[in-house]
C-alpha cells in the first residue's frame, strides 16, 4: 500500500488510517474478514473521484482472505467492547470514533460533508453515522449486524433508537446493496430499512440482472443471485463491492459500483 499515505488518528483510541485521492472526503470501512486486498482495490477505484480515508479497524492491512483469519477476527470482534455483534437496538461504540474521523476528514478536505461506506460487519454503522452532522451521504453494502441468530436479529439494524430518529430527521440519502439470496445480509433487514426510511417509489430497473429502486431517502439495489441468473452468480455471494466484484463491462457489480460513485458525486459535490 505504498501508494497510500498513512497516519494515526487518536480520538478515543488510536488507529491507523490509510488515505488516497483528491476531492470530497469518503470514509470507507472495511468488512469482516478485514482489510483484504479487494477492499484496498475498492479504495483505489474510489480515489479516482474522492479523497478516501480507509481506517484499519482490526487485523492487518492488505492481508489476503483466509478462513483461519476469518475465524480469528470474528472471535476478536465478538469479545471486543467496541463492536456489538448481537445488540439489536444499540450502536457499536466504534461508531463514536468513526464520527470523529468523519469530522476530521471534512475539515481536512474543506468540504461541506463526507460520504461513508460500510460493508458487511460495518454496513450498518452508516445508520449511526447518518445521525452525525458531518455526514451527507451513506452507502450500506450488505449490512449484516446484528448477527442473524433469531428472526428479530435478522430484521434489526443494530443502531440505537435515538440515533435512528436523528438520522431519519436529517433525511440523509442512503444507498443499500445486497445479493438477492444473501442470508447474512437478509431480506428482513432490507424490509426494516423500508419501514424506517420509507418505501422506494421509483423503479429504475427490475430485470433478470437486478432490482434497483429509489425513494426520497432510501435507494436499494439487489443483484439477482438466484437460480438461473444470467451471470451465474453464486447464491452464496455476499460482498458486492469486494470479493463478489467483477469489473467486466455490463456485469451487475461493475454497474453497481458506478452507481455508488455517481450517488456520492450527486450528494457530495452538489453540496460544495
Amino acid at each position: 500500500m505504498r501508494d497510500f499515505t498513512q497516519f494515526y488518528f487518536p480520538s478515543s483510541s488510536k488507529r491507523l488510517v490509510y488515505k488516497k485521492g483528491e476531492g470530497p472526503a469518503v470514509v470507507l470501512m472495511h468488512e469482516l474478514p478485514g482489510m483484504i486486498p479487494e477492499c484496498v482495490d475498492l479504495a483505489r477505484r474510489l480515489a479516482k473521484n474522492f479523497t478516501v480515508y480507509l481506517p484499519l479497524l482490526f487485523g492487518e492491512a492488505s492481508q489476503p482472505f483466509s478462513p483461519l483469519k476469518m475465524i480469528q477476527h470474528t472471535a476478536q470482534i465478538c469479545i471486543s467492547h467496541e463492536f456489538y455483534c448481537l445488540a439489536k437496538n444499540k450502536s457499536s461504540p466504534i461508531t463514536d470514533w468513526l464520527k470523529q474521523l468523519c469530522k476530521y476528514a471534512k475539515q481536512e478536505c474543506s468540504c461541506q460533508g463526507v460520504g461513508v461506506i460500510g460493508m458487511c460487519l460495518t454496513g450498518g454503522f452508516v445508520f449511526s453515522l447518518m445521525a452525525d452532522e458531518n455526514v451527507l451521504a451513506s452507502v450500506a453494502s450488505q449490512p449484516s449486524l446484528p448477527f442473524g441468530i433469531t428472526s428479530e436479529h435478522k430484521a434489526a439494524l443494530g443502531v440505537s433508537p435515538e440515533e435512528l430518529e436523528v438520522a431519519k430527521d436529517r433525511q440523509i440519502p442512503v444507498l443499500a446493496l445486497r445479493f438477492s439470496q444473501d442470508k447474512i445480509s437478509s431480506a428482513e433487514k432490507f424490509k426494516t430499512l423500508r419501514e424506517t426510511f420509507g418505501e422506494e417509489t421509483e423503479v429504475l430497473e427490475k430485470s433478470s440482472r437486478l432490482c434497483w429502486k429509489r425513494g426520497s431517502i432510501l435507494e436499494t439495489i439487489e443483484i439477482n443471485s438466484g437460480a438461473n441468473n444470467p451471470y451465474k452468480i453464486s447464491p452464496k455471494s455476499h460482498a458486492v463491492l469486494t470479493l463478489g466484484f467483477s469489473n467486466e463491462p455490463g456485469y451487475p457489480t461493475n454497474e453497481v459500483f458506478e452507481r455508488v460513485v455517481a450517488f456520492l458525486e450527486e450528494n457530495l459535490r452538489n453540496n460544495e
